[in-house]
């Protein structure tokens, strides 16, 4: 990871990294494409075999770490690592979209200014029975401190949600256990936060089942453990709001967005060129 300072704050990036990865692959020098993922369904277990399935593997474990400052990759390398096991042609023209991808992007990465907001949002998604061969559906979250990205995830959820509210409740508890987590660190580091934890869910059921313990009674299907969100919003440690479609910015993590759609929400998350790419342009 290389680490670049400015007057503006960080620039943290794997710009090596990356051109390591594509000359392992033998894309050094292949054409670019706007997006990490296309738009077409999920990604399934059919297909012929691939020809070098430990090839696969390393490639794709490669782009795990890479996630580590390009989180506008994480969704797209999730898809491929889970068919890391049983590798088929598909699942190998999606690896090499995401090499294509960032061919076209190595000036890129991750920006961390200096805030003065000491305030902890939280946005949550998930895509109800997204996988076609298990109907998981997946789980995401994205967090901001302050102004900066600070935690991420794409997963894909253990058991299979009945309900798209379920799915999206279950992607809300994990954000509230990452969120909680922060402001426990936060707490030991003696920089507590003053501020209640904004959650921004797209669901409504899923809000409502946050505050309301009627709502509980008559969901229960929902399981227990996932109701310590209620208890954090009791206690004024969070609250789970409602975002529209347009500003959730975690749907970068569920699902292949259009191109225009995903350079805005790529922006958001504060993944950009470094300054030093930008200086003199018009």
């Amino acid at each position: 990871m290389e680490v670049q300072r400015s007057s503006n704050g960080l620039f943290l990036s794997q710009r090596q990294y990356m051109i390591d990865i594509l000359e392992r692959a033998g894309m050094a020098a292949c054409k670019p494409c706007s997006t990490p993922v296309d738009l077409n369904p999920k990604l399934s277990a059919d297909g012929d075999p691939v020809a070098d399935p430990t090839d696969f593997r390393s490639l794709a474990g490669a782009l795990q770490y890479l996630t580590f400052t390009r989180p506008d990759i994480a969704y797209a390398v999730q898809q491929v690592c889970l068919h890391m096991h049983d590798p088929r042609e598909p699942h190998l023209s999606a690896l090499k979209r995401i090499l294509r991808y960032i061919s076209g992007t190595l000036h890129m990465g991750l920006h961390v200014r200096p805030c003065a907001q000491d305030n902890l949002v939280v946005y949550s998604d998930a895509d109800w029975a997204g996988c076609p061969d298990t109907r998981r559906s997946t789980s995401v979250y994205a967090v901001f401190f302050g102004d900066n990205l600070v935690s991420w995830s794409s997963k894909r959820q253990p058991t299979v949600s009945r309900s798209s509210a379920k799915a999206e409740y279950r992607a809300v508890a994990n954000a509230v256990a990452e969120a909680t987590w922060i402001r426990q660190l936060l707490t030991e580091l003696h920089a507590p936060l003053g501020k209640t934890t904004l959650v921004y869910c797209d669901n409504v059921s899923a809000i409502y089942m946050s505050s309301n313990p009627v709502q509980h009674q008559r969901t229960k299907h929902v399981e227990i453990d996932l109701h310590f969100v209620r208890e954090r919003v009791a206690i004024g440690d969070v609250r789970v709001l409602h975002v529209p479609t347009t500003s959730q910015f975690a749907d970068v993590f569920t699902k292949g967005l259009p191109s225009s759609v995903f350079t805005e929400f790529r922006s958001s998350l504060n993944v950009r060129p470094s300054e030093a790419s930008t200086t003199g342009a018009c």
